[in-house]
C-alpha cells in the first residue's frame, strides 16, 4: 500500500494520490505555451518559435514523466492518461480565452464536457 502522504519540501506534505495531477497540470500549462503561445506572436520567425517551444517543453516533460511515475503506483495508465486529457482540456480552454482572447462558444464547452465525461467513465468505473 502507498504511503498516505509524501512530503516534497519541509513546509509541503501532498498526497500521492493528488500529486500526479497537481504535476500534470503544471505540466500542460507548460506544453499549452509550448505549442500555443506562438499563436499570439505570429510575426515571430518560424524557426524561433520552434526553438522557444522546445525551451518551455523542457520543464514540460520535466512535470509529467515524474507525475506518471508516482501516479502510476495509485492508477491505471489509463486513468492517468484520461485524467491528463481532461486536464489539458481545461487548462487549453483558459489559456485561449485569457491569453490568447479567444471566446469560448457553447459548442466548445459541450464537446470537451462530453470528452471529460469519457475521461470519468475511464477513471471512476473500473
Amino acid at each position: 500500500m502507498p504511503p498516505l502522504v509524501l512530503k516534497i519540501a519541509p513546509w509541503l506534505i501532498v498526497s500521492p494520490y493528488f500529486l500526479p495531477f497537481l504535476m500534470l497540470v503544471a505540466s500542460n500549462v507548460f506544453m499549452t505555451f509550448a505549442w500555443y503561445g506562438h499563436l499570439k506572436h505570429k510575426s515571430l520567425a518560424l524557426p524561433v518559435a520552434i526553438l522557444s517551444s522546445w525551451l518551455i517543453a523542457l520543464p514540460e516533460y520535466m512535470l509529467a514523466v515524474p507525475a506518471n511515475r508516482i501516479g502510476s503506483g495509485m492508477y491505471s495508465t489509463a486513468q492517468l492518461k484520461t485524467g491528463q486529457e481532461a486536464i489539458t482540456l481545461i487548462v487549453f480552454t483558459l489559456f485561449s480565452f485569457f491569453y490568447l482572447g479567444e471566446a469560448i462558444k457553447w459548442t466548445t464547452l459541450v464537446g470537451f464536457g462530453l470528452i471529460v465525461c469519457g475521461a470519468a467513465m475511464v477513471f471512476f468505473f473500473k
